[in-house]
């Protein structure tokens, strides 16, 4: 196992017990290390997160790697679950395919130096977690006045239109905007599996240039009619934030994002080009993933600080588009209904999970490696964490 058992389950031994650290009455914030409480001293049932653990230790939800469980600030449950990927996928990482183009590097999502834990480090690969994290930078930029431009400058004013194709009035009234809510209205149909060729993710990944592969292609919709999934539209914002900024995305989340949450261990991978891989190049912790989320159950406070910008905090949160799926989405944050109202979810390709529920106080991280079959699991471990939480008053700084 790559994380040790910190809590059993509810009914650990007491000797257990008494040697977590146990949460107080005044929460701290977490910068360097979470407390630790019991599921029930934090109103979490026995039997769901009984029965979720099952689940997953038995497979019936595949090739989960941890589950992470906080409320209150302090984590209430933990467990990683140990799988031998060299074994599960030695057939596919000597096949050049969509998740394989090059054999070897970083963008073999088989090989097991690369995925889904980086180089024998903790830092699990995020995927799609990465988009919610480059919006999240993007709004202490705001916040910091770096970013300047408003989210409905055009999307061209970045690019040199001479070195450009397929322009056309559509792609002259492409945003920042759009780009943040997946509504570009380019080519791009990412609701095929990744490892399908057609998948145009694959081909973006192959090539040495990405953000030239993305801004080229065809318009196929006006910009904000309709919600289209693209893992190539956040890669434009990597490009489009050096531009606006003069800073390298990575370097700015690492000291205005990263260091205040008290996050060390990360790795971010690059395209060819050296421009960060906004799209899915992200790993870390499950627990400092989680830091993310405490900052968004904060509203983009951390102390005293507010990191992130509260209008496009706002908007991030609030549904800027139907997604068709019975999800709504925001500013590269998923949000699914919950009791009339959502709960905010981060996700990634493989089982990779943030899911915060605000009223609940709340915090739910799964990290996994189903890159084959791609069994949902947002669903089950919803379903069976809500079993779980009954009324409780947290504490709050």
């Amino acid at each position: 196992m790559r994380t040790s058992l910190l809590l059993s389950l509810l009914w650990a031994p007491l000797f257990l017990l008494a040697s977590v650290r146990v949460a107080s009455a005044a929460q701290p914030w977490p910068d360097h290390k979470w407390l630790h409480t019991t599921p029930q001293a934090v109103g979490l049932a026995a039997g769901p997160i009984a029965a979720l653990d099952e689940d997953l230790s038995t497979g019936r939800l595949p090739l989960v790697d941890s589950l992470l469980i906080i409320r209150c600030g302090a984590i209430a449950y933990e467990r990683s679950y140990s799988h031998d990927y060299a074994k599960i996928y030695a057939k596919e990482t000597k096949e050049r395919g969509p998740l394989n183009p090059h054999l070897t590097g970083p963008y073999n999502y088989f090989d097991p130096n690369w995925h889904p834990y980086f180089q024998g480090t903790q830092a699990h690969s995020m995927q799609s977690i990465s988009k919610s994290v480059t919006a999240t930078t993007i709004g202490i930029a705001i916040a910091r006045g770096d970013f300047k431009s408003s989210l409905d400058t055009p999307v061209l004013k970045f690019f040199n239109i001479q070195r450009l194709k397929n322009i056309d009035a559509r792609k002259r009234r492409m945003t920042l905007r759009n780009v943040l809510t997946m509504t570009t209205g380019l080519d791009w149909n990412e609701n095929l599996p990744y490892n399908d060729p057609h998948n145009p993710t694959a081909p973006m990944e192959a090539s040495d240039d990405w953000v030239q592969f993305v801004i080229d292609l065809p318009m196929v919709n006006e910009p904000g009619a309709k919600f289209a999934y693209s893992s190539g539209a956040t890669e434009l914002l990597a490009y489009i934030f050096q531009r606006e900024t003069g800073k390298d995305i990575e370097a700015y989340a690492r000291r205005y994002l990263f260091a205040p949450l008290g996050i060390r261990e990360y790795h971010w991978k690059r395209t060819p080009l050296g421009v960060v891989d906004t799209e899915g190049g992200l790993f870390l912790t499950s627990e400092d993933l989680a830091r993310i989320g405490y900052l968004y159950l904060h509203r983009g406070r951390w102390h005293d600080r507010q990191l992130i910008a509260p209008e496009f905090l706002n908007a991030t949160l609030s549904p800027q588009i139907d997604t068709g799926t019975g999800w709504q989405y925001g500013y590269q944050w998923w949000l699914y209904p919950d009791q009339g109202s959502y709960v905010w979810v981060a996700r990634g390709f493989g089982g990779q999970e943030l899911l915060i529920f605000p009223k609940d106080d709340l915090i739910v991280v799964t990290t996994a490696w189903d890159i084959l079959t791609e069994t949902p699991i947002f669903k089950p471990i919803f379903a069976k964490v809500r079993a779980a939480l009954t009324p409780h008053a947290c504490a709050r700084q």
